[in-house]
């Protein structure tokens, strides 16, 4: 059966278009490669790479795609429910600090000897504090006993008040004191009865007459024959206060060492560089520490501490060092020393006398070895000897070139 021309003629044409399309095809089907090497850039050759063949390098890792790295986002976090909510309580603060500080206790008291020392200290309110501070110094000292006697209002003043002229005796013959310390003062600007008068205070009457019960205490005080110390006062806040006191304090330091006492002047103790008050200084183990109360006159417990460690020294001084750490060493203390008899072999040696090294006679002869005469002694001293001690030197030879003496007139002449 045979095809008709007509449908010869589509086929024909069928096959042309299909040919036409295939070939599209294969030529665009290089390039439908993954879009990650279409966007790949590629290196470019030269013409002798072109012309005779070459391999086209590249740096793989260089043009390697880039990947991205998805961000992972983390969810919000979800506040717990009522029901599963759990109550944390805070931790409780430690009681106990983070650095453990040792703390020694204090020493206990020991008893006193019934032959102990006994130190007497009389006065007023300055007087008693630093009588109590001497008492706890003392009271590891089993040789030296502190009695206390003060009035806080009491002075040299106000006899009319408190008389220190009618009790001072009493209380020298209840305590037999070997040491007494005095230290009052601090309450006597103020008017003085002389008589039928009453003087009015800084007058040269009222100085006068203070003067004169200054001596009358220490004479009371000298009659026990022992040592007697005055306590000067310290500083206070009040300026005025201060500038009298400081003229009490010359008072109390001339009339005390005419009588052979002692002066103990603590006012550094209680002042600045500058010598004014301070509420704050140093303690007796030298840390800062308050030593006045907030009024400016009295002392705390660090300021009668302090006020004692003054004392101590002079105290200890006068007591001869009487303290449970020291023994006199005497002929009662030393051991008996015999001579033993000689046992054994020692009994049939001879005994002799030692012999020093130093003796010529050891060997037999009259000098030691190695000795030397004596140098005798030259009365013309050497060039070395005028130079050493009197910085003398001799001339120079003549016509050598460090002779600076003038030639003689003569000697020119001839020249």
């Amino acid at each position: 059966m045979g095809i008709s021309p007509c449908l010869s003629h589509a086929l024909t044409i069928f096959a042309r278009r299909g040919g036409v399309l295939l070939l599209s095809v294969a030529i665009c089907l290089p390039v439908l490669t993954s879009h990650a090497e279409a966007q790949e850039p590629r290196e470019r050759r030269n013409l002798l790479e072109m012309l005779f063949g070459g391999p086209n390098l590249r740096n793989d890792r260089l043009y390697a795609p880039q990947r991205r790295e998805q961000r992972m986002r983390r969810p919000p976090p979800q506040s717990p429910s009522r029901e599963n909510r759990a109550v944390v309580r805070p931790s409780a603060p430690r009681k106990t600090p983070s650095v453990v500080q040792m703390r020694t206790t204090p020493p206990a008291p020991v008893e006193k000897l019934e032959n102990a020392r006994r130190v007497l200290v009389i006065g007023d309110f300055l007087a008693g504090g630093m009588g109590e501070a001497l008492v706890s110094t003392f009271e590891t000292s089993p040789a030296i006993a502190v009695d206390v006697r003060s009035n806080g209002s009491s002075g040299l003043v106000r006899t009319d008040y408190y008389d220190w002229f009618s009790t001072l005796p009493q209380f020298l013959k209840e305590t037999s004191p070997a040491t007494i310390v005095i230290m009052m003062g601090s309450n006597d600007r103020q008017q003085m009865v002389i008589g039928d008068t009453k003087e009015k205070y800084g007058t040269e009457s009222w100085l006068r007459e203070y003067e004169k019960r200054i001596d009358a205490l220490i004479a009371i005080a000298k009659r026990s024959q022992v040592p007697v110390l005055w306590v000067g006062l310290p500083a206070f806040q009040s300026p005025s206060l201060t500038a009298d006191f400081v003229a009490f304090n010359r008072l109390y330091r001339s009339h005390i060492e005419k009588a052979g006492g002692e002066f103990v002047d603590v006012w550094d103790g209680f002042v600045d560089e500058g010598g004014k008050f301070v509420t704050t200084g140093y303690d007796v183990n030298g840390q800062q520490a308050r030593l006045r109360e907030a009024d400016g006159i009295g002392m705390t417990q660090a300021g009668k501490q302090k006020l004692a460690f003054y004392v101590e020294k002079f105290v200890r001084r006068h007591l001869d060092g009487a303290s449970p750490d020291l023994t006199t060493l005497d002929g009662s203390n030393l051991p008996a020393l015999t001579s033993l008899p000689a046992l054994g072999i020692d009994a049939q040696q001879v005994r002799t006398q030692p012999i020093s090294l130093t003796d010529p006679d050891l060997d037999g002869g009259d000098v030691l070895l190695g000795d030397k005469p004596a140098p005798r002694l030259s009365v013309t001293e050497s060039p070395r000897e005028k130079l050493t001690k009197r910085g003398l030197m001799d001339d120079a030879p003549l016509g050598r070139v460090d002779d600076y003496r003038m030639p003689a007139l003569g000697e020119t002449a001839a020249k």
